[in-house]
């Protein structure tokens, strides 16, 4: 059975959800799993595959991300490994490529890692989960960007058939 490294960062769920979503694409795998927030140490030449997703929040990575890959990056260099970024820009349709995401660019900027597989997925603006204080900046950023300021309801805007889609590309192509 071919054994799956997956890496993430998530602050309120988001990322581990699209992650949940995409290995339902990779059937008869081990999967190990890792929160970044940990900074855990691997050995990645012991995987097929190595997955790694983060979210944005407030306009940055989380730190442990960064760590990781700096400690990392010669075997990711050489893993099979695959980037994906979540953030709410990516909401916009004109913001949901590596390309076109500012986030992703400021990634790859930023790390000695360069991921030839890369993806960009919508987040959800989860008002109910937020505290008062992150609540007024949600909405500042939201107001600002064009978003809703609404606090009576949660929205998610992840497309899940593109999720499916990263997933099954990455999972069989060698």
């Amino acid at each position: 059975m071919d054994k799956i490294l997956v890496l993430y960062s998530s602050r309120d769920g988001q990322t581990r959800k699209i992650i949940d979503v995409m290995l339902e694409e990779m059937p008869g795998c081990e999967v190990v799993m890792h929160d970044l927030h940990s900074l855990p140490m691997c050995n990645l030449s012991k995987y097929k595959k190595v997955l790694i997703g983060a979210s944005i929040r407030y306009g940055h990575f989380h730190p442990s991300l960064l760590s990781f890959i700096h400690a990392h990056h010669e075997q990711l260099e050489v893993a099979n490994a695959a980037f994906f970024c979540v953030n709410l820009t990516a909401r916009k349709p004109e913001k949901q490529t590596p390309q076109t995401n500012a986030y992703m660019k400021k990634f790859l900027q930023s790390s000695p890692w360069k991921p030839k597989n890369l993806g960009v997925f919508a987040g959800a603006l989860q008002y109910s989960k937020y505290n008062w204080w992150q609540t007024l900046i949600i909405q500042l950023i939201m107001k600002i960007t064009g978003g809703s300021t609404d606090t009576s309801r949660d929205i998610e805007f992840t497309d899940w058939d593109k999720v499916r889609i990263f997933a099954h590309d990455f999972w069989h192509k060698r």
